[in-house]
């Protein structure tokens, strides 16, 4: 059993140590490069999966991903707590579930469009929080969440920028869901990082997302990979590699020093990058509403960048 937090018991939290500001700058920073990678991969899993059937990708994508991760973490993967398998099993059951959405959404609406709803995530996280361990949030948590859901709005839906909604596919929609499956991901990630340490939760929870959606696959869709096609290898490699190994491994590093709701705000800065991407590689137009949006999300991430660190709440010591 874990002893509450100063906050959970109402005691005045203690203040960080000097070092403590300098640990949250680094987890913010790692948190916005793998955003970044994570931003960039939406139009290479949408070229794959002219090769690939969506959840069999994922599949694919989160089983080369596990055995990696094993592999480089072996020695941290005896005598894993039940407690842990429990944990992981929950994020890995969010992670399948959100990829799930996503991918199967990417085929019927834009990758800048599913990266802007896959960012409506940043709003639902603070009261996922607040909701499941009646946790206070400051009031920059909320306003940065509005912010961030504003920009969403201008970025993915306004027809331009005095507003007005625009049209909503399929894709919109199940995008939609795959926000929540991450919103809770990070949520929950947020109370297990610090409690039971960064390594074996990055390991676990791909793999049983692995588990979870090679199952989903078989019950759900017609497997398809066309393993001699070239692009769907390089995609694999990204995918799997940057976005799935390194990615997950540093968010769960980075959650043991930084709460969930800041996370969450970091990762709203996702569909801009996205947005970034496809105009560069003239996929995407670029619109005044667009550039609003972005800007506002960029708002969205100062608003909690810039609190003072000695209003945050200190984070426990992780674990080995």
């Amino acid at each position: 059993m874990t002893r509450p937090t100063p906050e959970a018991s109402g005691a005045p939290a203690a203040a960080p140590p000097p070092t403590a500001g300098r640990a949250i700058y680094r987890a913010d920073l790692a948190l916005l490069a793998i955003t970044a990678i994570w931003g960039g991969t939406f139009l290479v899993v949408q070229a794959a999966l002219k090769s690939a059937s969506p959840l069999a990708f994922n599949a694919a994508r989160f089983t080369l991903a596990g055995a990696l991760l094993a592999a480089v973490y072996r020695r941290r993967l005896r005598r894993i707590p039940a407690a842990v398998w429990g944990a992981s099993a929950v994020l890995g059951l969010l992670l399948a579930i959100g990829f799930g959405f996503q991918t199967v959404g990417l085929e019927y609406t834009t990758a800048a469009k599913s990266a802007f709803l896959t960012g409506l995530s940043v709003v639902l996280v603070p009261f996922f929080v607040a909701l499941w361990w009646r946790r206070r949030l400051g009031g920059n948590a909320y306003a940065g969440a509005g912010l961030a859901l504003l920009g969403i709005y201008f970025l993915a839906f306004a027809r331009s920028l005095t507003g007005g909604w625009g049209p909503v596919n399929r894709g919109d929609l199940l995008t939609l869901f795959c926000a929540v499956a991450f919103a809770a991901q990070i949520a929950a990630q947020g109370e297990f990082a610090p409690r039971y340490g960064f390594a074996r939760l990055a390991v676990l929870q791909v793999v049983f997302a692995a588990g979870f959606t090679w199952i989903g696959a078989a019950w759900l869709e017609p497997i398809h990979l066309a393993w001699a096609a070239p692009g769907l290898w390089a995609a694999l490699g990204v995918t799997a590699v940057l976005a799935t190994a390194v990615a997950f491994t540093t968010q769960a590093w980075a959650q043991q020093f930084t709460p969930a709701s800041h996370t969450a705000i970091i990762f709203a800065a996702e569909p801009v990058f996205a947005w970034l991407a496809s105009i560069a590689l003239g996929v995407e137009a670029l619109l005044t509403n667009q550039i609003v949006g972005a800007l506002l999300v960029l708002g969205a991430i100062l608003t909690i960048e810039l609190q003072p660190f000695r209003r945050r709440r200190a984070a426990p010591h992780p674990q080995a």
